[in-house]
């Protein structure tokens, strides 16, 4: 097992370039890429063979990052934030500084503030979101720990974190849609 700053260290490299990783989030195991750099995100699609029209979560490390990527955020977003016993993925709307193939045609994108220590090391080395969608072909099951990540996608990404190799997540994140004109609705409990 390596340590989290050489990982952190191997991801960022293979990010810079362009390239797509295999990563231990905050709730399950992730693809991730710059999701500044539209091409990394094509290739994310491409590995998990799921039409563009779907789009990802963003992972962010905090407030700065926030605002970078959406000018308006309803000031009920921080209040969930704040509350939120568990990993809670916010949809919120008009992304902009982000790939446009991140962003959902009805311009939302979802994002997740991260706390977990390699998450958030990795982003404040790459100074960018980090793109996070489950590991695993569209339509087939959510990996719950790395051991049931299919071949295929072990194959298909440029860099396997080597960090958490034993830990079980059966819980992906909480999902609430929050649009500028305070309507609140949660997709995912």
């Amino acid at each position: 097992m390596n340590d989290i700053n050489t990982e952190i260290h191997n991801a960022f490299e293979a990010i810079k370039n362009g390239g797509i990783i295999l990563y231990p989030t905050d709730t399950v195991w992730g693809l991730g890429c710059d999701a500044t750099n539209a091409e990394a995100v094509a290739k994310i699609y491409a590995l998990k063979q799921r039409e563009e029209s779907k789009s990802m979560i963003v992972l962010m490390n905090g407030e700065r990052m926030m605002y970078n990527v959406f000018k308006d955020i309803p000031e009920v977003a921080w209040q969930i934030l704040d509350l939120s016993e568990k990993p809670t993925t916010l949809i919120l709307d008009n992304p902009r500084n982000v790939a446009p193939n991140v962003i959902a045609e009805d311009k939302t994108l979802g994002v997740r503030l991260v706390k977990e220590p390699f998450c958030f090391k990795l982003m404040e080395r790459m100074k960018k979101p980090l793109v996070s969608t489950s590991a695993n072909i569209s339509g087939m099951p959510t990996p719950k720990s790395f051991k049931e990540i299919s071949p295929e996608i072990l194959k298909g990404v440029d860099y396997v974190v080597n960090l958490h190799h034993d830990k079980i997540c059966d819980k992906p994140s909480t999902i609430i849609k929050l649009s500028l004109d305070s309507q609140v609705k949660i997709i995912r409990k």
